[in-house]
């Protein structure tokens, strides 16, 4: 089956924007495994655009997502980070939360500084992403540029890419996942299920968080949790 006709034209602009935007030393491609990113990949190639595909590691990726990358994609370049997710708990003193993403400017915003970046935003994802990302976005002070050919792409027209061009992705969408990422993420509103299906996760979870009381203690911050498991059940249910 072939693309729809407007699929067809959202894939020409996406290919027309790579190649119009192309830098003499080729795109840094942000690279997560999901199933944005893996079209986003198929886009490049189609473009004949030259670019090297980075995947941040947040050290909480779902193991089946991490083993597609690295099976799938074996050109990706892991970028590890110079914290875990264990670590910045400990070090802010708080777990990660809706309006505190700080694990997210630490784990997978950054790479890129300077370069032209390729990224798989979609506006259709948040209100915020309709409202403040363009199809390129310059930052001042990284000097980093970054294109967004499918901003305009609609969840559909991404899976009808996906499979009329026969590109693999992670199972785990197969298994009723619509978005693929960090282990207890806050904006995952399935957390508890999540946890539950990765015991190991939780408890490296459970560990950092006794870590994080104790720090709260030696630095003299009011606390209200006494147990780590009290800060669990707090944090996945909010």
């Amino acid at each position: 089956m072939g693309n729809s006709l407007f699929l067809r034209q959202s894939i020409e602009n996406s290919l027309e924007i790579m190649r119009m935007m192309e830098p003499p030393d080729g795109y840094y491609l942000a690279f997560s495994g999901g199933k944005d990113s893996v079209a986003l990949y198929r886009l490049a190639e189609k473009a004949g655009v030259k670019f090297e595909a980075h995947y941040n590691v947040t050290t909480v990726d779902q193991p089946e997502l991490v083993k597609f990358i690295r099976d799938t994609y074996p050109s990706v370049r892991f970028d590890r980070p110079k914290k875990t997710m264990w670590q910045l708990i400990v070090e802010n003193t708080c777990p990660p939360t809706r309006k505190m993403r700080y694990c997210c400017k630490e784990l997978k915003e950054h790479g890129g500084d300077g370069r032209v970046v390729l990224m798989g935003i979609r506006s259709s994802e948040s209100p915020r992403r309709k409202k403040s990302w363009r199809i390129v976005n310059p930052c001042k002070i990284s000097g980093t540029v970054k294109i967004n050919p499918i901003l305009t792409w609609t969840e559909e027209e991404v899976w009808e890419f996906i499979h009329t061009e026969n590109i693999p992705y992670c199972s785990l969408y197969d298994q009723g996942y619509k978005r693929l990422g960090c282990i207890g993420c806050p904006m995952n509103t399935h957390r508890r299920k999540e946890l539950e299906r990765y015991p190991k996760y939780k408890d490296n979870y459970l560990r950092a968080f006794t870590a994080m009381l104790k720090e709260r203690e030696r630095k003299g911050l009011p606390t209200k949790w006494k147990t780590a498991e009290e800060v669990m059940e707090w944090w996945i249910s909010k």
